[in-house]
């Protein structure tokens, strides 16, 4: 939680400060990459007090962790996620609302953050921030160039590696090839024997 409550509600004070927090459990994409829960998350913020609230301004920045999806091993990768919004005072909203829909009033209350007692929680704001931050494909390098196909092996550490692999939409005429080819062996040996026989006549 955060106080604003130095803010005062004056529109155009202003506050910057830096504080590192841990990070909160699953903040990232499930098994693929994100943040260890209690790891450093570094924020540099800015709060400015206006008419509806306060405008948080900020920069979260941690290091997240997974695994290559090229090459399966693991990676670490430096996040830095900026955000913005807005924490609205909560009788800011009776003064606005007027003769506005209920309903419209209920779904609008749905997609904003409110304070309490002068405190924010900025905790939703950075999940949504960070993970949008993080890369739905994480890799190792550029130019990784993953895992055989055929057997596992890592690429990068072996570049020649490669198999003689048959296609498949050849290998019923693969298969013909090596029955001609027996077949012929056959003809040329039994062929021999009959050219002595019309000689020896």
């Amino acid at each position: 939680m955060f106080d604003t409550r130095e803010l005062g509600r004056r529109p155009g004070a202003m506050k910057r400060l830096s504080r590192t927090v841990e990070a909160p459990k699953d903040l990232g994409i499930d098994g693929v990459i994100g943040v260890p829960e209690k790891a450093p998350l570094v924020l540099d913020l800015r709060l400015e007090s206006v008419m509806e609230g306060v405008l948080v301004t900020g920069t979260a920045r941690a290091t997240a962790e997974g695994e290559c999806v090229r090459c399966l091993e693991p990676l670490t990768l430096e996040v830095e996620a900026d955000f913005q919004e807005m924490f609205s005072y909560p009788d800011a909203d009776d003064r606005n609302r007027g003769s506005a829909d209920p309903v419209d009033d209920a779904e609008d209350d749905e997609d904003r953050y409110f304070l309490e007692d002068g405190l924010f929680d900025l905790e939703p704001v950075l999940r949504d921030a960070v993970v949008l931050a993080l890369p739905l494909q994480p890799v190792c390098k550029e130019t990784c160039a993953g895992l055989c196909s055929e057997c596992g092996i890592r690429l990068d550490e072996n570049p020649g590696h490669h198999h003689d692999a048959v296609d498949i939409r050849w290998a019923a005429l693969q298969g013909l090839a090596e029955t001609v080819q027996d077949g012929e062996k056959d003809n040329m040996g039994g062929a021999e024997p009959g050219v002595d026989e019309k000689q020896e006549k």
